[in-house]
């Protein structure tokens, strides 16, 4: 069974043509997801057949081989260090798609995340994971500066990024302000910020937003700053300056959502 087919095809950054996607959750993902070409399934020899019954049956659903191999040769191409934890998928790039393509009808709620100058794909993977459960609805990338949706990202997003659409634009700048003219809000995480983001007024809560977060110690370039209609920040008590990218994207994400369900809720009215 071949893959549905995805709107976009594959562009700049992309991976290598057959990743070995690694790690039971990110298989699972992939195989659920269908977003990618679908290759072969390999597990290893003598792994008790309940703990992957599910991907068993993934797999035989997508029409894919499934090979039992040694534990060598399960692992070999993967990096170096890498938990496989039995199981190794080749599939195909993730699409990319046009920024177009992330956009649901006019005036429809939607929130976006884009990346400025995030390289690190632990990073990028971690960014995915919240931003998918945060209810992002894709992910805004530039074709430098950002990493191709490799393995890796696949590995360390726990397999949300196999769900998130992810466009890759040439110019960021140029990309928000055309997000502007949908009718998005553009809000960028910056720790020098005057706005807090548990004090942001109701007047500021737009449905359609993009969140904006720069690379952990250079921030948001200034071009990226001047296309802004907003700068939040998160306070801090402790005695470290500074969290995570992830763990601050985690942080703006779900106190945006909070702040959605109050302004929503019954007798709270929408300002």
């Amino acid at each position: 069974m071949r893959p549905r087919p995805s709107r976009g095809e594959p562009r700049g950054g992309r991976a290598s043509p057959q990743e070995r996607l690694y790690g039971r959750g990110p298989v699972r993902e992939a195989l659920r997801a269908r977003r990618r070409e679908l290759f072969w399934l390999r597990i290893r020899k003598g792994s008790p057949a309940g703990e992957l019954a599910d991907l068993l049956e993934a797999a035989r659903s997508a029409a894919l081989p499934v090979e039992e191999v040694e534990p060598r040769l399960l692992e070999q191409g993967l990096p170096h260090g890498a938990n496989a934890q039995g199981v190794v998928l080749g599939a195909g790039p993730l699409p990319d798609l046009l920024l177009e393509e992330l956009l649901p009808a006019e005036e429809a709620p939607c929130t976006l995340v884009a990346l400025d100058g995030v390289e690190d794909p632990q990073n990028v993977g971690a960014i995915a994971r919240v931003a998918e459960a945060a209810g992002a609805h894709g992910l805004v990338l530039t074709r430098r500066k950002a990493p191709p949706l490799s393995a890796a990202v696949a590995k360390a997003s726990a397999g949300a990024i196999e769900w998130l659409p992810v466009s890759r634009v040439a110019n960021l700048p140029r990309a928000l302000e055309s997000l502007k003219r949908h009718g998005f809000w553009v809000f960028g995480a910056d720790p020098q910020a005057r706005d807090d983001v548990f004090r942001l007024p109701d007047r500021w809560l737009s449905p359609r937003r993009v969140l904006v977060l720069g690379a952990e110690g250079r921030g948001l370039r200034p071009g990226v700053v001047g296309a802004l209609d907003h700068r939040l920040a998160i306070p801090l008590r402790g005695r470290v300056a500074s969290l995570n990218v992830a763990s601050a994207a985690a942080v703006l994400l779900f106190e945006l959502e909070r702040r959605d369900r109050l302004a929503t809720s019954p007798g709270i009215p929408y300002k």
